[in-house]
């Protein structure tokens, strides 16, 4: 039986605000000129005016098109033209250091088309930034390096970033619905072998409510995520982006996230992020250190 379209409640409804219009149009004009991209633009997140206006993003690289289709993802999805561009290291660094950033986060498309996953590619970035200002805290939010788990790890010991990010997304019953090219098992796995190999980098994870999660499967992917030695964690309520993607099962009351909140807070994580609009990267520097 389809899932009907749900009416969103009042504290689902983005407030939009022109107060800070200009500091976003200037940071999409940034990205523009200088062959960027970010995945609050590319993923349509709800808190891009929010964010743009205080001069904050993640950004995204190794281009716009992601080799995967997930259903409730809004990246653009194909064969990717390139394998990266040679400049994306060296702009973004620039782009890092003219912006003045403390604190930025990377993230990428998945590309299961390279032998390394892209692990070079980040590992670059990491490099060229620090270069720039060895006082930065970079978050860096990665796929799950689907074949190539050890040669990504491997590379990772070349520069390492200040958290070490990747989301579990949802629970496993679900997973094959919600990333039909993903596993569950091998999420956690990448997240335990980081940190064990590096165990003074914070780990992170971040997932959707309201797919049609039960709240014993999401709270039993809570303890997988501490078992599997997590240390931050971020819940948000899953928002449909279009009509073609995965409708919303339920929205999750703001007393049911508060109760979550305090459930996850229970494991034994450090820090717990958890609320309507919350996505992985949101506030990142705040909620982090």
């Amino acid at each position: 039986m389809k899932q009907k379209n749900l009416k969103k409640p009042n504290w689902i409804k983005i407030k939009f605000s022109i107060k800070n219009i200009n500091k976003i149009k200037k940071i999409k004009s940034i990205l523009k000129d200088h062959g960027l991209y970010s995945v609050c633009e590319e993923a349509s997140c709800p808190n891009l005016i929010e964010c743009f206006g205080k001069g904050q993003l993640t950004f995204m690289i190794l281009g716009n098109i992601c080799t995967r289709n997930c259903p409730y993802c809004d990246v653009m999805h194909g064969r990717p033209k390139i394998k990266y561009d040679k400049n994306e290291a060296s702009n973004l660094a620039n782009i890092i250091f003219k912006m003045k950033l403390k604190y930025v986060v990377i993230t990428s498309v998945n590309r299961d088309d390279l032998h390394d996953g892209g692990a070079n590619q980040f590992i670059n970035c990491i490099k060229k930034i620090r270069k720039k200002n060895s006082n930065i805290k970079i978050e860096i939010l990665v796929p799950d390096f689907k074949n190539c788990m050890k040669t990504a790890l491997n590379i990772f010991s070349y520069a390492l970033p200040d958290v070490f990010n990747h989301n579990i997304e949802t629970v496993e019953r679900l997973y094959y619905k919600i990333r039909p090219s993903g596993k569950y098992q091998k999420s956690l796995m990448l997240l335990k072998k980081f940190k064990n190999l590096f165990p003074k980098i914070l780990t992170k994870s971040g997932l959707m409510v309201g797919l049609g999660e039960t709240k014993e499967e999401l709270f039993k992917t809570l303890k997988d995520l501490k078992n599997n030695k997590v240390d931050i964690l971020t819940i948000g309520q899953y928002l449909q982006p279009s009509k073609n993607h995965i409708p919303v099962y339920k929205y999750i009351s703001l007393n049911e996230f508060s109760k979550i909140q305090k459930k996850a807070e229970k494991i034994g994580f450090k820090k717990v992020i958890c609320g309507p609009f919350i996505r992985s990267s949101y506030n990142a520097e705040k909620f982090s250190f």
